[in-house]
C-alpha cells in the first residue's frame, strides 16, 4: 500500500483511508444487524469512568501497552538468540514510509492521522470488536484472543514481525476482553503507531540514519 507514497499524494491517501474506514465500518454495523440478539456491549465506545479499576478504559490501555512494551520486548531478544541472520525488513510498511517520515510537519501530521487515529480505529473494530467477538460464540475468550491476534498479525503482511504483531494482538485482545471497551485496544494501538512514528521522525532529525537502525533492530 505505500510504495511509491510521495508528500503530495499523502493527504490523498489519508482522505482515501477516511472513507474506506468509514465504508468499512459501516458494512459491519450493517451486518451485525442481521444476527440478533447481539451483545449489549458490543461495539462499545464508552468513555465514561477511564480509570475504574475493574473496566476503565484508560487504565487498561496503560497496562495493556506496558505489558506490550515487556512482551515484545522479551520477544524481540528471543528472536535475536535464535535468529543469527539479520531481518530482511525491506518490505517492511515502515521502510517504505521512512522517505516521509520527518520531511515535513505535513507529512508528520498526515502519517499520525493514517498511523494513529484511522488504523487504529479500522483494525480494533474489525479485528477485536467484530472478528474476536464472533469468535466467541464458538471458542473460549482466551482462545479467541488467541486467534484474532494470529489473524491481525498475519494480516500486516510482514512475516518478519508476525511474532511481535502476534503479542501486540494478544494484549490488545486481552484488554479488550478485560473492559469490553473498544477504545481500549484503540489507545493501545494508537500509543502503539504514533509512538513509533514520532520516535523515528525525533531521531531523523537528530540527523541518524533510520534504515540502518531499523535493520540493526
Amino acid at each position: 500500500m505505500c510504495h511509491g507514497i510521495g508528500k503530495q499524494s499523502l493527504t490523498s491517501l489519508a482522505c482515501g483511508l477516511s472513507i474506506a474506514t468509514i465504508v468499512v465500518l459501516a458494512v459491519l454495523y450493517s451486518l451485525t444487524k442481521s444476527f440478533s440478539p447481539l451483545p449489549d456491549d458490543i461495539y462499545r465506545y464508552d468513555w465514561r469512568e477511564p480509570f475504574n479499576l475493574e473496566k476503565g478504559w484508560l487504565l487498561w490501555a496503560g497496562i495493556g501497552l506496558g505489558g506490550a512494551l515487556a512482551a515484545i520486548a522479551v520477544t524481540g531478544a528471543a528472536m535475536s538468540l535464535f535468529n543469527s541472520e539479520p531481518p530482511q525488513r525491506e518490505t517492511d510498511a515502515l521502510v517504505r514510509l521512512l522517505p516521509l517520515i520527518g520531511s515535513s510537519s505535513i507529512s508528520t501530521a498526515s502519517l499520525l492521522g493514517i498511523t494513529g487515529i484511522l488504523a487504529p480505529v479500522l483494525e480494533e473494530t474489525v479485528f477485536r470488536g467484530f472478528f474476536m467477538v464472533s469468535l466467541t460464540k464458538w471458542l473460549p475468550t482466551p482462545l479467541s484472543v488467541l486467534v484474532s491476534a494470529s489473524v491481525f498479525a498475519a494480516a500486516h503482511l510482514t512475516p518478519g514481525e508476525f511474532p511481535q504483531l502476534f503479542v501486540l494482538g494478544t494484549a490488545l485482545g486481552f484488554s479488550y476482553a478485560q473492559t469490553r471497551n473498544l477504545l481500549t485496544p484503540i489507545m493501545i494501538h494508537a500509543f502503539w503507531n504514533s509512538g513509533v512514528i514520532l520516535l523515528l521522525t525525533f531521531l531523523q532529525l537528530q540527523g541518524y540514519d533510520i534504515k540502518e537502525l531499523l535493520q540493526a533492530y
